[in-house]
């Protein structure tokens, strides 16, 4: 069973009709959605967390029942905790899955485990974007086909400023002209990051099956097999428990 914890800001849906009219329940209801529709062998447990809950929706508790988080913000990315980012951080460290969305590449939590500004150019004119495959062989491609055609979207646009991702799997051609990388892999200790960039939260991409797919395919990808609990340990070895004897004696004592 992978446990899968969808957090949600779930601000703009708060206070914006045209938000609340496409999402009545929030976007992360649409995703948790998507992922029990798809989990047609029972493998997901899906639960929702947002920003306004005690911890921000992400306490010890929630974490240390989590495999996998998918992570939606845009407008209240400062109002994160960093206590909470911090122990967002130290989980997939130690091997849970990170699903970043759209938005959230502004995110604390993003930006902490990329080490880089993750910045971009975007344009909101509800343009065509074509999101290419570039790895059909990845499981986060797996059933999608060469493209994924979105009437209306928010255009992202390169430079975007991440480390080199270590696989890639989409890449996004815009109405205006630019492109994007859309679908990005890493690995930050022993967890796997995946980010993918459709979302805007007043177009209804994520009621797209296909979209729902793709993160479904992802959820899978991402889900730890085995849990790396005292990564953040530094124990001292002393001379006298070392794995094989130790002849020489020019050891600094400290």
């Amino acid at each position: 069973m992978i446990r899968v914890t969808v957090w949600n800001e779930n601000v703009h849906e708060q206070k914006h009709p045209a938000v609340q009219k496409i999402y009545p329940q929030g976007i992360h209801t649409a995703i948790a959605d998507g992922l029990r529709r798809l989990d047609t062998a029972g493998q997901l447990e899906v639960r929702t967390a947002t920003l306004d809950q005690p911890g921000n929706g992400l306490t010890d508790e929630v974490l240390g029942s989590t495999d996998v988080m998918t992570w939606w913000g845009h407008c209240a990315h400062d109002k994160v905790d960093d206590k909470v980012v911090a122990r967002v951080a130290a989980r997939v460290h130690q091997g849970m899955g990170l699903i970043v969305l759209h938005s959230g590449h502004f995110s604390k939590i993003f930006k902490r485990l990329m080490g880089t500004p993750c910045a971009l150019k975007w344009r909101e004119a509800g343009e065509r974007e074509r999101l290419w495959t570039i790895n059909p062989a990845h499981p986060i491609a797996r059933g999608i086909g060469p493209c994924i055609e979105l009437e209306h979207t928010e255009m992202y646009g390169e430079p975007f400023s991440i480390p080199e991702p270590e696989e890639q799997v989409f890449i996004s051609w815009f109405e205006g002209g630019e492109v994007f990388r859309s679908g990005n892999c890493w690995r930050r200790g022993n967890g796997r990051i995946f980010y993918f960039r459709p979302g805007h939260e007043t177009y209804p991409i994520y009621h797209n099956p296909v979209i729902q797919q793709v993160i479904h395919n992802a959820v899978h990808w991402a889900a730890p097999s085995a849990w790396w609990s005292d990564i953040h340990a530094a124990p001292n070895v002393p001379a006298d428990q070392a794995p094989e004897p130790i002849q020489a004696t020019g050891a600094s004592v400290h």
